[in-house]
């Protein structure tokens, strides 16, 4: 049998003391050692086949240097970059990462959260948190939890979000330069934080051009789906057949739209224009050409991930309770002038 390589044995065979190899190994304490002593040291440790016991690690330093990512929707093209963003802060600092999906189910996450906490996590990013979420707020209470793209309102969780607002007055403002004047807005769900803000977004929009918001071109979507971008889409035009642009508060919500329009033998953009916001992949290959508001969502998840270490080793270390990362409207074919 193989002898399991020890840190003594990395020590001795790199001319160093053990607590050397030690903070040459940890992220957290590599900083008080020269580059060369520790690529040395690192390059020894890798050629002899030495792993480090993280289990017993983390009684000595009561880490486990796991992180828990929690996502609402796995299949959601949204939610990779945030995890990437993440993790390329984590791994560098010896993390490594438990994703878990919530399926957008609030007491599917309530019980992940737990499980998470069970685990021994050191943190937790969420981005599956609703507006109000007690379940996050109450682990928030045992652990560093940071949310990334939604907020939990009056919790005080750090959270790192886009600017909704800002993106849906942005594109309100283009379609006005175009001569829209009756636009229809399908918003995203109210229990989430990023539904709401898009909402406010609207209204304001409307209230500085001097546009009636009227209730009968405003409805909100159950969820963020295809399927409830075309049920709304086809309740704003019975409600109003003059309607000549719908706003919609996220892109899968606006191809759902699309697929409505179709149905009716009308067409985009000279029938009716249509707005999306996030700009997922291939958002510029649907027909077309979907005009939408692009987000940075790798740098939500990156400053998430830094936000949330800063919280695990200082606890006491003060934090922006929000960042707003900044947003921009991509103008494609799916938005035309008005006569």
């Amino acid at each position: 049998m193989k002898k399991n390589i020890t840190i003594k044995d990395v020590a001795k065979k790199a001319s160093v003391h053990v607590s050397t190899v030690s903070r040459a190994l940890s992220p957290n304490a590599r900083a008080s050692l020269s580059t060369e002593v520790v690529e040395r040291v690192r390059k020894i440790a890798k050629d002899m086949g030495y792993r480090p016991n993280r289990i017993a690690s983390g009684l000595r330093t009561n880490k486990t240097m796991l992180i828990g990512i929690i996502i609402p929707d796995i299949t959601n093209s949204l939610y990779p970059p945030i995890v990437r963003g993440v993790e390329s802060v984590l791994e560098p600092e010896g993390y490594a990462s438990i994703l878990v999906d919530t399926d957008s189910d609030p007491k599917r996450e309530e019980k992940l959260l737990e499980i998470l906490l069970e685990r021994g996590v050191d943190g937790i990013i969420d981005a599956a948190v609703s507006s109000h979420d007690l379940a996050a707020a109450k682990i928030a209470d045992q652990i560093p939890v940071v949310t990334a793209n939604r907020r939990a309102f009056g919790s005080g969780i750090p959270s790192v979000v886009n600017d909704d607002a800002g993106g849906i007055k942005a594109v309100f403002d283009l379609l006005v330069k175009n001569n829209h004047s009756e636009i229809g807005y399908i918003g995203g769900p109210q229990y989430l934080s990023t539904g709401n803000a898009r909402n406010d977004g609207f209204l304001e929009a409307s209230k500085i051009h001097g546009i009636d918001a009227k209730s009968e071109n405003i409805i909100f979507s159950d969820k963020y789906s295809e399927d409830e971008g075309s049920k709304c889409a086809d309740l704003l035009l019975e409600r109003n057949s003059e309607i000549t642009a719908i706003l919609c508060a996220n892109d899968r919500l606006a191809i759902g739209a699309l697929e409505a329009l179709a149905e009716r033998g009308l067409e985009c953009p000279k029938d009716i224009s249509v707005t999306g916001f996030n700009d997922i992949p291939m958002s510029d290959r649907i027909p077309p050409g979907l005009t939408t508001v692009r987000v940075l969502q790798f740098d939500v998840g990156r400053i998430s991930a830094e936000l949330l270490l800063k919280k695990i080793n200082q606890a006491d270390l003060a934090v922006p309770e929000t960042t707003i990362m900044p947003v921009t409207v991509i103008e494609r074919g799916s938005v035309s002038v008005r006569d």
